[in-house]
């Protein structure tokens, strides 16, 4: 991968590749999940602490099969083993669950057919059609090369026999790696039948390498994410143009427009229309809300439909009740607006609380920060801020009050009364402005 790290923490659709195939786990309700990990253990840990799962170290990198043996201790001689890898992010849960109803004991494996099959363990048959063994690329002979079913890595073993071949396993082999694909040969030896299970479409089961293949898993996610988006009835104009980075709940009537990226936890209701080159991160988005050109919110929580954008950006901690207007070049931090209210051009809202029929003239700065402390300013119902307004935290602005434009209001402004603050316009009749030298 060329990365420092890991790679099962490669990203794809936002998420490390664990992460998915964690979740993809936890979908078939096992008793016990174990995940054996080697280089960056500990990265890997932090990163995926969530979930409920027994690491296993493994000290050195000897191969799949040595891999596995590591987590044998920690599983009962009569239970079915399920071995899923790492980097294959993508495998769907129904898939596996149908090869565990079909309990095929002992020895069963998911297998796919490849046009190019190149760098993919080939499968061996007998002349009675069953699986004999698997040959890994880097050992197959030319004609074996020429197989088109291939090895995914995805068994399902019954433990007991499963750990007497493991423990069999030597490395005689070109880079002296115990492979688990090994297992197969043992079984057939001992005229055990070995199930293959061919997968139905190959695209969700392969693996990521390098970042070229990465890319390629990349672009079949966000082909997944965006079927099932529409297959609910959401309006994609070009879903090739569309990531969807994480979880997304969506109500009838949805647009995405294109360029859109939802990362996190997104809610959308019914109606909601996100424009072009939008980018929402766990947000909660009411019926009717429209976020328009090129918005960036985080965070945000809106109660009716409201109107954001373009060029707004929405940050954590903002709520946005029926009939609210975040304009261009806005930026919001932890505030609450309420009915009605409109700050339509270039203007800070941070750590404001905005009662209902509020409008904030265009250049308006909350004042939050003193260079160690945040604080809150308070605009009640009915206010009219000037444009090119500063309100320095900590400050009320009463309700039905007016701030003229050009205010910088340090005290607390009275309701239903003028504040302004400015100096004194002068006009200097004689006053000569400076010329260049033409000479």
């Amino acid at each position: 991968m060329q990365s420092s790290l890991p790679k099962v923490l490669q990203r794809l659709g936002g998420r490390p590749m664990l992460a998915h195939l964690l979740e993809t786990a936890a979908e078939l309700d096992p008793e016990q999940v174990h995940v054996v990990i080697g280089s960056g253990a500990e990265q890997v840990k932090e990163v995926c602490d969530g979930f409920d799962v027994n690491w296993v170290i493994q000290e050195q990198r000897q191969g799949t099969g040595h891999a596995v043996l590591q987590a044998m201790p920690g599983i009962p001689d009569d239970a079915s083993v399920l071995v899923l890898l790492g980097d294959h992010p993508l495998i769907p849960s129904s898939v596996l669950a149908e090869m565990m109803e079909k309990n095929l004991a002992p020895l069963s494996v998911l297998t796919m057919e490849l046009d190019k099959p190149r760098g993919y363990g080939r499968i061996e048959r007998d002349r009675t059609g069953r699986i004999s063994g698997v040959i890994e690329d880097r050992d197959a002979t030319p004609a074996q090369w020429k197989i088109r079913e291939v090895n995914t890595g995805i068994i399902l073993a019954d433990a007991a026999q499963l750990l007497r071949w493991l423990e069999k396993l030597d490395c005689d082999n070109i880079k002296q790696e115990y492979y688990l694909t090994d297992i197969f040969a043992m079984a057939h030896s001992e005229k055990k039948e070995i199930y293959g299970v061919l997968a139905p479409d190959a695209r969700d089961l392969q693996g990521a390498n390098d970042q070229r293949q990465l890319a390629t898993l990349e672009q079949r996610y966000r082909q997944q994410a965006t079927n099932r988006l529409m297959d609910k009835g959401v309006h994609i104009v070009d879903p090739e143009r569309v990531e969807i980075r994480g979880k997304v709940a969506t109500g009838t009537d949805v647009c995405l427009d294109i360029n859109v990226v939802l990362e996190g936890t997104n809610s959308l209701g019914d109606g909601v229309m996100i424009g072009p080159g939008a980018i929402l991160k766990d947000c909660d988005l009411a019926a009717g809300t429209r976020v328009h050109a090129y918005s960036v919110l985080e965070g945000v929580r809106t109660s009716g439909p409201c109107d954001i954008g373009p060029f707004a950006r929405v940050r954590p901690g903002t709520e946005l009740a029926a009939g609210t207007r975040i304009g261009n070049f806005v930026e919001v931090k932890n505030a609450q607006l309420g009915e009605g209210s409109k700050a339509g051009h270039l203007s800070y809202l941070g750590d404001t609380t905005i009662g209902k029929d509020v409008n904030i003239g265009a250049g308006t700065i909350t004042c939050n920060y003193d260079g160690v402390n945040k604080y809150r300013t308070l605009i009640e119902d009915g206010a009219f801020i000037g444009s090119d307004t500063q309100l320095i935290a900590p400050v009320t602005v009463g309700e039905g009050a007016t701030i003229g434009a050009g205010t910088t209001l340090s005290k607390d402004a009275p309701p239903q009364a003028l504040t302004i603050s400015r100096a004194k316009q002068v006009t200097i009749t004689h006053w000569q402005r400076s010329k260049k030298d033409k000479s």
